[in-house]
């Protein structure tokens, strides 16, 4: 898990550092930020610890009606809980005695112009991202249709070729080679480049391409959900392949389950085309419709339709 300090989020968002200059090295340990509502009663039996605290208009409103020594006893209901910042939204000036507060508590005391939901959106979806559990597989991710895909196969067998013919009918590179997953949460995976090799896409006899000055900005996406996970491996003469499948099969990635199917190649088969296909199939499923589940159906009508003749 990478670390995340408050130094990070102050780069990332533009925040204004009001106090704790010196403290900008204190680390995010929670993925969600924290209105106070309870921290500010005097008693409470449980508050979840070292979250970010995001102070908005009901809360500075709040606040700047208490006299400096009540706004003092509210401010320390939240330190209590070891903020590693506070946030102030909306540009709006700080209560009495917050910055006194927080300096003898080296807790840094940030500002904002976006309001409450922007800032809250932004951080949570930021700092999820950054602490989410990772790794990295040898493959390539692109995303077709708006929806994430994971090639894999050995080496040689055509990946980064079937990307670049994908990226000619209009779909976008994420990663070639080195993908990385992340996971968000147990039903989300999410595919990224690892930075080095970003908008690069390795073709064996031509050599490495940046298909963002080829193709202009849509051949590439910086991330996509990954949605199918897709092998390409070559022609078995003796494997049964046009079976209706209707249990799907999974890969798993860090406790993720992502649909699993298999490509054989073969020369004259359009991989890209039946790329496609399975996306937008898989898009179909999500919608409720399968087209193994129909025709079943029609065969078991028929049969019925016989017997009672």
């Amino acid at each position: 898990m990478k670390t995340i300090t408050v130094e990070n989020i102050v780069r990332k968002f533009s925040l204004e550092v009001l106090t704790g200059h010196d403290q900008l090295h204190r680390v995010l340990k929670q993925s969600k930020v924290r209105r106070p509502g309870l921290e500010f009663m005097d008693k409470f039996d449980f508050i979840a610890i070292e979250h970010v605290q995001i102070l908005g208009k009901n809360e500075i409103n709040y606040l700047h009606t208490l006299t400096e020594e009540e706004c003092k006893l509210r401010i320390g209901n939240i330190v209590q809980y070891d903020p590693p910042c506070i946030v102030i939204t909306s540009n709006q000036e700080e209560p009495l005695g917050l910055i006194h507060y927080c300096v003898t508590e080296n807790i840094p005391v940030l500002r904002t112009s976006d309001s409450t939901s922007e800032i809250s959106a932004k951080l949570d979806a930021y700092v999820v991202k950054a602490m989410a559990e990772e790794i990295a597989i040898h493959g390539v991710c692109v995303n077709v249709s708006g929806i994430g895909i994971l090639l894999r196969g050995k080496s040689g067998v055509g990946k980064s070729e079937t990307a670049h013919t994908l990226i000619g009918r209009g779909h976008r590179l994420v990663a070639d080679d080195i993908v990385v997953l992340k996971k968000l949460s147990p039903q989300t995976l999410l595919g990224s480049h690892n930075e080095k090799n970003k908008e690069f896409l390795a073709l064996r006899s031509i050599g490495l391409l940046n298909v963002v000055r080829l193709y202009g900005r849509a051949a590439f996406q910086e991330e996509t959900r990954i949605a199918l996970d897709i092998e390409l491996t070559k022609w078995e003469h003796n494997a049964l392949n046009n079976d209706l499948e209707l249990e799907t099969k999974f890969t798993e990635y860090m406790g993720v389950q992502i649909p699993h199917i298999q490509i054989q190649l073969q020369p004259g088969r359009d991989v890209a085309g039946l790329i496609e296909a399975a996306a937008n199939n898989w898009y179909l499923k999500q919608q409720g419709y399968s087209a193994a589940e129909e025709f079943v159906k029609r065969l078991e009508q028929e049969f019925d339709n016989c017997n009672s003749n």
